[in-house]
């Protein structure tokens, strides 16, 4: 059987303009941005060429534009770096439990350098209430960070809604937008948000490359030091070649059928309730959720058998069996599912690439398993 990949979520294969460019820019990238020479100014083009894509791609100005290694770095610098700027001041930093590890362990870090953070909850779709926002903050609250979309169930969090608390009390507002560039609209005026993470690999784009949009009106300390690359912001030549395919993949993303793929992705849930009713319930937000995410939870056998016996398909869980005991991911504690649902989640997230013919695939091959 041929091999079905449903791990878009986790990481997206390039696209093919994205390859031509990373040919392109293979034996033409050698210079140094920095320099002033032919090479140099080749180079330096190429990044701000990118700069410039992307920006449009989430209505920003090229110069609130910010690449780093990834989403982790980005988040990681909107964090540590508003906790640096409260000085000796009290740091009071607001999230929520569902956020990605690259925002939670920075957290939990900034906890013990002394920062105090409140976790915000959600309801049993996933979902945070901007009260519940509105009401955790503090005289001493220096940032708001709420993911636009969960990375497992795929729920998208009310942003602008959030955002019109957040400027009623004039504080900082940060979104990791790197599972929803490119699934649904992204607009940083829209969304109200001051700071907002990209990574490339989640939209078919390299490994190694992303972004931070920070407003022209905030401003935080380098994260890392050395010489005035990114405008002093971010220390550290410039990675040419993937900034160049990042760019390219904005490019490609404002032309992606997402409605393509989301009928695919509804597709596959209307066959799995066909096929098995009794077996099958659905995780997450039914409506306010990314087009192309599906995540499911099945009765009677755990996600990590389930994949097991479909070694063709390449799919995710939310929850890891050790020796008889089951560790659910925070996302799953917070819908308030129990051990034994949780194991028989799955998350299936489907992509450019994704055919009917791997949702075919793949409800022949549950038919096996669970009838």
């Amino acid at each position: 059987m041929h091999h079905v990949y449903m791990d878009y979520n986790a990481s997206t294969p390039l696209s093919p303009n994205v390859k031509n460019v990373l040919s392109y820019w293979m034996d033409r990238s050698y210079g140094n941005p920095s320099a002033s020479h032919w090479a140099g100014k080749e180079a330096k083009q190429a990044v701000e060429t990118a700069r410039t894509r992307l920006a449009a791609f989430i209505g920003a100005e090229p110069e609130e534009v910010i690449f780093t290694s990834g989403g982790t770095e980005s988040n990681n610098y909107v964090l540590k770096g508003v906790y640096e700027n409260c000085g000796n001041k009290p740091c009071h930093i607001i999230t929520t439990t569902i956020e990605h590890p690259a925002v939670l362990e920075p957290c939990r870090y900034l906890e013990k350098m002394g920062a105090s953070v409140t976790y915000i909850g959600t309801d049993s779709y996933g979902r945070v209430n901007p009260l519940d926002i509105e009401a955790a903050i503090t005289r001493d609250t220096a940032l708001i960070s709420v993911m636009h979309a969960n990375n497992e169930t795929g729920t998208l969090q009310p942003i602008e809604e959030i955002s019109e608390v957040t400027r009623r009390f004039s504080i900082p507002f940060h979104t990791d937008a790197s599972q929803s560039l490119g699934k649904v609209p992204v607009n940083v005026d829209e969304l109200g948000v001051d700071f907002l993470t990209i990574a490339g690999h989640k939209v078919y784009a390299p490994k190694g490359i992303g972004a931070l949009y920070m407003r022209k009106t905030d401003a935080l300390p380098p994260l890392l030091h050395g010489a005035s690359h990114e405008s002093g912001r971010r220390a550290g030549t410039e990675n040419v070649l993937f900034t160049a395919a990042l760019g390219e993949a904005c490019m490609d993303a404002a032309s992606i059928d997402m409605t393509a793929v989301k009928r695919r992705r509804d597709l596959f849930w209307e066959l799995l309730q066909q096929n098995f009713p009794l077996r099958v319930h659905r995780n997450g937000h039914p409506v306010h959720t990314l087009p192309n995410t599906l995540h499911v939870r099945f009765t009677g056998i755990t996600g990590e058998d389930l994949l097991k016996q479909m070694p063709f398909l390449a799919a995710s869980t939310g929850a890891a069996c050790h020796s008889g005991s089951v560790e659910l991911s925070a996302t799953l504690q917070a819908l308030g599912l129990t051990e034994q649902e949780g194991a028989g989640s799955v998350r299936f997230s489907l992509g450019s690439y994704s055919t009917d013919e791997d949702v075919f695939a793949v409800i022949e091959a549950l038919k096996t398993i669970l009838t």
